[in-house]
C-alpha cells in the first residue's frame, strides 16, 4: 500500500496556521491544471462529478463504490493533498459509517467531509445526538491514519428554520466529538462568518465560495477563516462556458462565444508535457 503520510502531514500543517484556498476538480484533467496554477491542495466535488456522470447531486445518486473510484482518480492525478466530498458517508448508521469512511481512507485522501443531511426532505438534518454520535464514529475510523475530518453541518443549505442558530450549536459538537475541522456551506454575512469562527476555535473552520459574496481571499482570512473551499462553482463555470457557445450555436446559429475557449494548443501542449501516460 502507497504511503501517503507526506501529503497528510502536509494537508494537516496547511491548517494550522493563515487560510488557504482549496479548489474543487471534477476530473483528472481539472486536478491536475489546478496543481499547475499553484494550489497547494484539492477537494473533490460530488456535485461536479455527479454532472459529469449525468446525474444530479441528490444523496447517493452516485454510488460509493463510483464516488471511492472517482476520489482515488482525483487522489492519483497529482502529488497535491486531496480533500474528500464524501457525502454524509453512504450510510445512516454509524457502523455502516465507519466502515465506509475507512474505505475513503484507503484511497489516499489527506481529508474527507462528513455531512449531516439525511437526504429525506421531511427530516433533512440527522438528529443532533446522532449526528454527534456519527461525528465520533468517523474520527473513531480515521483514528491513526493521519487524515483529517471535516463535519459539516448543513443547517443553511436545507433551509432550517433556525439555520444560524443550528450551525453555531451543532458545529461546536461535532468539534468536540473529533472532528478536525468544521465547516457549514451556505454561510455569506462576515459577522456569521466570524461568529462560526469563534464557536469552534481553535479549530479550523472552512468556508465555502460558490459564488461571489463581496469578500476577498484576504478579507474571508481577516475574519479568521483558515481554508476556503469552491464546491461545485468550478466545473460549472465550465458549464457555464459550454452552455453559452452552444445556446449562441443553437438560437442564433453564431459561433461568437467560441472565441472565450481556451486555445487548443495551449490545453495540448499543456497534457502532452503533464498528462499521464496511457498504460
Amino acid at each position: 500500500m502507497a504511503d501517503h503520510s507526506k501529503t497528510r502531514t502536509a494537508f494537516s500543517d496547511l491548517h494550522k496556521d493563515g487560510c488557504f484556498v482549496i479548489p474543487n476538480p471534477w476530473d483528472i484533467g481539472s486536478a491536475m491544471m489546478l496543481k499547475h496554477l499553484g494550489f497547494r491542495a484539492l477537494a473533490s466535488t460530488s456535485a461536479g462529478f455527479a454532472f459529469s456522470r449525468g446525474l444530479s447531486d441528490a444523496d447517493w445518486a452516485v454510488s460509493c463504490a463510483d464516488m471511492l473510484t472517482h476520489i482515488a482518480d482525483i487522489v492519483q492525478a497529482t502529488d497535491l493533498p486531496v480533500n474528500a466530498d464524501f457525502e454524509s458517508g453512504y450510510a445512516h448508521d454509524v457502523e455502516g459509517l465507519a466502515r465506509n469512511v475507512r474505505l475513503c481512507a484507503e484511497t489516499g485522501v489527506a481529508g474527507l467531509s462528513v455531512e449531516d443531511a439525511t437526504g429525506d426532505p421531511s427530516k433533512p438534518l440527522y438528529d443532533f445526538a446522532h449526528g454527534v454520535e456519527r461525528i465520533a464514529a468517523a474520527t473513531e475510523a480515521l483514528r491513526g491514519t493521519g487524515v483529517l475530518l471535516t463535519a459539516r453541518c448543513e443547517a443553511v443549505l436545507v433551509d432550517h428554520s433556525a439555520a444560524v442558530e443550528e450551525v453555531l450549536r451543532r458545529l461546536p459538537a461535532y468539534a468536540a466529538a473529533g472532528a478536525d475541522v468544521l465547516y457549514a456551506p451556505g454561510l455569506r454575512n462576515p459577522s456569521v462568518i466570524k461568529a462560526a469562527v469563534d464557536a469552534v476555535g481553535p479549530k479550523p473552520l472552512n468556508l465555502l465560495v460558490s459564488s461571489p459574496i463581496g469578500l476577498s481571499v484576504q478579507q474571508i482570512a481577516e475574519l479568521g477563516v483558515r481554508r476556503i473551499s469552491l464546491g461545485s462553482a468550478l466545473s460549472r463555470a465550465a458549464w457555464g462556458g459550454f452552455l453559452r457557445a452552444a445556446r449562441m450555436l443553437a438560437d442564433q446559429g453564431r459561433f461568437d462565444a467560441l472565441s472565450e475557449a481556451e486555445p487548443f494548443d495551449t490545453l495540448n501542449g499543456f497534457f502532452r508535457t503533464h498528462g499521464r501516460s496511457s498504460d
